[in-house]
């Protein structure tokens, strides 16, 4: 008798999953990031990273409720811009032109870098070695490898100038322009998000944002947690196939996804394929920590 009871919840929560604007959180979500984000930059200097984060944590005036709002919100804007694209794939809906279809789906690799930027700035062992890596990354690159170094990097010269410039203005215009043909088209309304804005601020006034500045006795530093897996496939591969290769591999199948079901369904089996591959590398890394 349980059976059918069972049924009709999967199924109401697979249209409830279907239906939510994952899409209007996302954006929403951003929206808190891009407004928190104005009020912790004008505190942060580029030039003493660590000092600055901690001194918005201890002498900005409710420093530590901002800097978690920044941090959360991004967060939240990252998964739920996944869950939209996942959404969007699942039911099929639309069709773009290939070109669009490229050029929203940019949005995804924008999304990662400013995540993973955000990460650099903080100044700590977390956010140094990850800097460390993804100069190392870059300069692994083939002909171009220098050239992208100094454009996104250059650490050992510029210190952290180049990726603040790239975390407030070069990424956010890039994602901006990206998204604007389909932002045109679709709004977010706040009051049908009062409830992810409420959770993020909660969360964001109980849960202090991470930061590890002590070095000492660290046998192992993790980066981002979107980062482990990529972090793990280094002790395996080398820099340019880890760090560019198969990161590329997944883009590279979104981007080109067919419009024909059998072809679609091919290529969507082997991103999930890949993500399940990655999925295990970061639990591999995850058992190190």
């Amino acid at each position: 008798m349980r059976f059918p009871a069972v049924k009709k919840s999967g199924e109401a929560a697979l249209r409830w999953l279907l239906g939510y604007r994952w899409g209007g959180g996302s954006l929403i979500s951003l929206f808190l990031s891009v407004f928190s984000g104005i009020v912790v930059a004008l505190q942060y200097d580029p030039a003493a990273p660590l000092y600055s984060t901690g001194a918005i944590e201890l002498v900005v005036p409710y420093g530590s409720f901002w800097r978690g709002l920044h941090y959360y919100s991004s967060q939240a804007f990252f998964l739920l811009l996944l869950a939209h694209l996942v959404v969007v794939l699942w039911k099929n809906e639309e069709s773009f032109r290939r070109g669009a279809w490229i050029r929203l789906s940019a949005t995804l690799p924008c999304g990662v870098l400013l995540l993973f930027t955000g990460y650099v700035l903080r100044g700590d062992a977390t956010g140094e070695a990850a800097g460390a890596i993804a100069e190392h990354i870059c300069l692994s690159v083939p002909l171009i490898g220098p050239q992208l170094n100094a454009l996104f990097f250059d650490l050992a010269a510029s210190g952290l100038r180049k990726v603040y410039a790239q975390h407030v203005i070069g990424l956010v215009v890039l994602g901006g322009m990206a998204a604007w043909p389909h932002l045109r088209r679709y709004t977010a309304r706040w009051r049908n998000h009062l409830l992810l804005v409420l959770a993020t601020v909660v969360i964001a006034i109980t849960l202090p944002a991470p930061i590890e500045p002590n070095r000492f006795g660290l046998l192992f530093i993790a980066g981002p947690w979107f980062f482990l897996g990529l972090q793990e496939l280094l002790r395996f591969l080398s820099p340019f196939a880890a760090g560019v290769l198969v990161p590329l591999l997944p883009l590279l199948l979104l981007f080109w996804l067919p419009t024909s079901s059998r072809p679609r369904n091919r290529t969507l089996l082997a991103i999930g394929l890949w993500l399940l591959a990655y999925a295990v590398f970061t639990y591999l890394c995850l058992l190190r920590i």
